[in-house]
């Protein structure tokens, strides 16, 4: 079998939230794939391709983005899957959603990082997420992000 092509790692951000959007290591990159992880926190959330993440995993992942932006703003929080086409852009857009931004354009914004992003099951998820304001952020004044200068 050929082998797969696979996009070039990306990142998105949004306020102080950054992301990189990435696949699964090949068997040649598996090593140092591995030795860069001992380097980091890593969490394993696995669900099943094509799929939406449980309300479990969605608590969980957005505990951790809430407490690594909150300690760490500014900081990237690396996403795999396997192609970093369905359940990485699902994470992040949640995340994107829940800091405030609408669920229409968090799609939009993975989708002009990462073409091909997202399959129909998927989209109807994040369609019908509400969002419960989760990641609100404050900024280094104090006050939250949740708002507009005019």
């Amino acid at each position: 079998m050929p082998p797969m092509n696979r996009p070039a790692p990306v990142e998105v951000t949004y306020r102080n939230m950054r992301f990189l959007i990435t696949h699964s290591p090949t068997t040649a990159t598996l090593t140092r794939f591995l030795e860069e992880l001992k380097k980091y926190r890593v969490v394993d959330w696995p669900f099943d391709d094509g799929s939406s993440p449980s309300k479990q995993i969605v608590d969980d992942w957005l505990r951790l983005v809430s407490i690594k932006f909150r300690e760490e703003p500014g900081c990237c929080i690396a996403v795999h899957c396997v192609a970093g086409l369905g359940r990485t852009p699902v994470l992040i857009a949640l995340a994107l959603i829940e800091s405030g931004m609408k669920n229409e354009d968090a799609v939009q914004l993975i989708r002009q990082k990462r073409r091909g992003a997202f399959n129909s099951k998927q989209l109807l998820y994040l369609e019908k997420y509400h969002s419960k304001r989760r990641l609100r952020f404050k900024d280094s004044n104090g006050h939250r992000n949740n708002c507009c200068v005019q």
